[in-house]
């Protein structure tokens, strides 16, 4: 399990420094799992080596939602006086999430000829 949580660190530790170096856009994070998707890819050793630490991160996903359920609660007074406000921007941007993709599948579906049998 050490090797294997030291292997996504590395990988970790290389996507931040990549990213400070060249200046990207990106999260460092990122582009170190980018690398260690690619590296696993190109070797089913490290993809091996790397399984302990993913399956005992998947077997506890759930924790990782504590932070945000303990970042809500503590700020539920503002959340209440704004209530109304959350309320509709959450429900505006779904809709124009939902408009916008159902445009988008239209546009590509005329591009490629698709067709509706």
């Amino acid at each position: 399990m050490a090797l294997s949580v030291t292997l996504i660190l590395i990988f970790q530790l290389l996507g931040v420094v990549g990213v400070q170096a060249l200046a990207l856009p990106v999260p460092g994070p990122v582009l170190g799992m980018v690398l260690l998707l690619a590296a696993m890819l190109a070797s089913g050793r490290l993809a091996e080596a790397a399984r302990p630490a993913g399956q005992g991160i998947l077997a506890h996903l759930s924790l990782l939602f504590v932070p945000a359920g303990v970042g809500v609660v503590g700020h539920m007074a503002t959340l209440g006086g704004q209530g109304v406000a959350i309320a509709v921007a959450l429900l505006g941007s779904t809709v124009l999430a939902i408009g916008c993709g159902a445009l988008v599948f239209a546009a590509l579906a005329r591009l490629t000829g698709a067709r509706d049998d």
